[in-house]
């Protein structure tokens, strides 16, 4: 019937589409590959961003931004207590950044600092005492969110630095250390129930144990060696004690953790990352450690460590109050970078009386002196 007449159909079905078609053109819009406008900005070099999708990182009191997204994001069933980042349409309308404008939002009011959290200086600098931490004034050092230990435990072994009674154990000063955090304390042997007795005494609950497998040099398991009394050990225990409220990371490690055995009594790097992933940002402290366990963010005691050296202000002049004729390294708090004061290390005492009783010096590096005089402690420290 419309033969001849092509027109007539092009009207007809341009009026049957206009019944079909989206009111106010197309919906839909593209996702910017960059998620946040901040970050569309910021990979643009614009003080705009572009015009497609973006999205609101949604960062709550609980939230922990290390830990990085949310697997489930908006269908996470735990968003109110869930510390991992989630995400929400950012509709708000973007405006160029202007410098000094006097429209910015007032900044937020910071939460109170907690007294186990690492200041600056301390979370970019390893720090260490040598000392005998049956006698050492542990009550100067602060609140700790992490200690962890790897005692000489009288185990019935012949270890290079000696080991110590039960009741020196049991005796140690580790309440005055934390009021609220976490304790790794490493065991084995027959100290797995001196262990436990221990964290009891010391006023935590145990609530988690780690195990370590040991693997020779070619990754394997190892099945034979000098140690276990009715089989070979491949493992050691590690403790895991709670004391107060910490604020923890929990469910994000295993309780297995997989790594070669080195120099004696040398544990694993891996439990480092982990304890910070678990603890971020709190100070940490290790007991009976050595050179090797010298961490950035950490403060290590022992008396196998080369002299003292501080860099936190507030620490370093509580230690220059109780022991006034130690030499602390660097010279002055630092600053910037370690590098910077290198040059400046020079001969170094240490607090270590009665070191000699269940430790040997390890070798000193050059710049560093070893133990040379004993500390006379006062009543107060005696007690």
């Amino acid at each position: 019937m419309f033969a001849g007449c092509p027109c007539i159909l092009q009207v007809l079905y341009l009026e049957f589409i206009s019944q079909f078609k989206t009111k106010g053109g197309s919906q839909l819009k593209e996702y910017c590959s960059n998620l946040t406008k901040e970050d569309c900005r910021h990979q643009s070099g614009s003080f705009i961003a572009c015009d497609k999708v973006h999205f609101r990182r949604i960062i709550a009191p609980h939230t922990d931004m290390n830990l990085g997204d949310c697997s489930f994001l908006d269908t996470c069933r735990h968003t109110k207590t869930c510390k991992y980042v989630h995400y929400e349409l950012d509709q708000t309308p973007d405006a160029p950044i202007i410098m000094g404008s006097a429209n910015l939002a007032p900044p937020k009011e910071l939460k109170p600092q907690r007294a186990e959290y690492c200041s600056e200086v301390e979370l970019g600098e390893p720090q260490w005492i040598n000392c005998d931490i049956r006698s050492f004034r542990v009550d100067i050092l602060g609140k700790f969110g992490v200690i962890m230990a790897d005692p000489p435990w009288d185990i019935h072994m012949e270890l290079p630095y000696g080991t110590m009674a039960d009741d020196e154990m049991r005796n140690l000063n580790v309440p005055a250390l934390q009021t609220d955090g976490l304790i790794f304390l490493w065991v084995t042997g027959r100290a797995m129930e001196l262990g436990r007795e221990c964290l009891e005494l010391w006023g935590y609950e145990r609530v988690e144990e780690i195990i370590w497998v040991k693997t020779n040099q070619l990754q394997r398991i190892i099945r034979t060696g000098r140690t276990g009394h009715w089989l070979n050990h491949s493992k050691e225990h590690c403790l895991v004690g709670i004391k107060g409220n910490p604020e923890v990371n929990r469910n994000i490690d295993t309780d297995v953790v997989v790594a070669e055995v080195r120099e004696t009594s040398r544990k694993p790097d891996e439990m480092y990352p982990m304890l910070e992933r678990i603890s971020p940002r709190t100070r940490k402290l290790e007991l009976f450690a050595r050179m090797h366990n010298t961490h950035a963010g950490w403060l290590s005691l022992g008396n196998q460590l080369n002299g003292v050296r501080l860099v936190d202000e507030g620490l370093r002049a509580r230690f220059k109050a109780a022991y006034p004729d130690v030499e602390v390294q660097p010279l002055s708090p630092i600053r910037a970078s370690a590098a910077d004061t290198e040059s400046n290390v020079s001969q170094i005492r240490a607090p270590s009386a009665g070191a000699e009783q269940y430790g040997k010096t390890s070798p000193t590096p050059p710049g560093y002196a070893s133990v040379v005089k004993p500390v006379v402690l006062n009543a107060e420290a005696a007690a």
